[in-house]
């Protein structure tokens, strides 16, 4: 595969072995592997995160490797974040994949041909590989168009990312000028995503994704998002930061393939889908 890959692991050599046998199958011709560093309060995180760059390290297909491992653990906001802002100043465009993502793999030909066909499109900033609709087609084509980018395996561009805002400096003035009505009509909607972008400005919460849905919406940007879902998550357990309810409804869930792409004749945002997929997601 042509597209550069970004994958990014931690401490769970078990996740970490399953969803590298996807790679090793599509066999990207650069791969770039970001690593947070052990805990300093866990004492197994060392024996742990070494057993997982084991893994990762064992290439078996001709590929180009760059590695990014953090020496001392930055914790989840910081450390995926700083990885994709590496990977970005390295290629131009690429696909982002967690070690906890088994993506089908009619995923890396839909977000190869995605990345081409919009490169030069400024509002489109994100290609999800979830899909929350639960079976509904939404438009005309394979995929439609979304507010809501989801990271389970996703795909995007520098020209996107580079308005990527880690402290969300310029709150105040998306508040101010109300640029979440541009997307949600719904008072409890809007509430609910400012509350949690203030919270993240305060730093509340440790993550970097929210940061992300912030950085798309302050940019008037959209999302692709397949018509069918592309990403199962393995890594609903307790050894997991965020994911640890192994009986989430999103554990697991059933993939499908994506074949002979139909492009959508409307580029316009589905408000309807989008709040089907907030409401499933929270």
């Amino acid at each position: 595969m042509n597209t550069p890959v970004l994958y990014i692991v931690f401490n769970r050599p078990d996740v970490t072995g399953e969803s590298f046998k996807v790679l090793e199958q599509i066999k990207p011709k650069k791969l770039y592997i970001a690593a947070d560093g052990p805990r300093a309060y866990k004492p197994n995180d060392d024996a742990l995160c070494n057993a997982v760059k084991k893994i990762v390290e064992n290439i078996s297909w001709e590929c180009a490797v760059n590695k990014l491992y953090q020496p001392i653990n930055l914790g989840c906001g910081k450390a995926v974040s700083k990885a994709i802002s590496w990977f970005f100043e390295h290629e131009e465009q690429g696909i982002i994949l967690e070690d906890d993502i088994i993506a089908d793999l009619s995923f890396f030909t839909f977000a190869e041909e995605m990345l081409e066909k919009y490169k030069t499109n400024s509002n489109v900033m994100h290609i999800n590989g979830c899909n929350f609709q639960n079976g509904v087609k939404r438009g005309n084509g394979s995929y439609y168009f979304s507010a809501l980018p989801h990271v389970w395996g996703w795909a995007s561009w520098r020209r996107a990312w580079i308005n990527y805002d880690f402290n969300l400096s310029d709150l105040n003035y998306f508040y101010n000028l109300k640029k979440i009505n541009n997307y949600f009509q719904q008072k409890n909607i809007q509430q609910h995503w400012l509350e949690i972008f203030f919270k993240m400005n305060r730093k509340w919460i440790d993550t970097w994704d929210y940061q992300w849905n912030y950085a798309i919406w302050n940019s008037n940007g959209s999302v692709i998002t397949p018509n069918t879902n592309l990403i199962r998550n393995i890594g609903f357990n307790g050894n997991a930061t965020h994911t640890t309810d192994a009986n989430s409804k999103f554990s697991n869930l059933v993939t499908y393939k994506i074949e002979n792409i139909i492009h959508p004749t409307e580029l316009k945002i589905d408000a309807e889908a989008d709040l089907t997929s907030h409401e499933y997601c929270n």
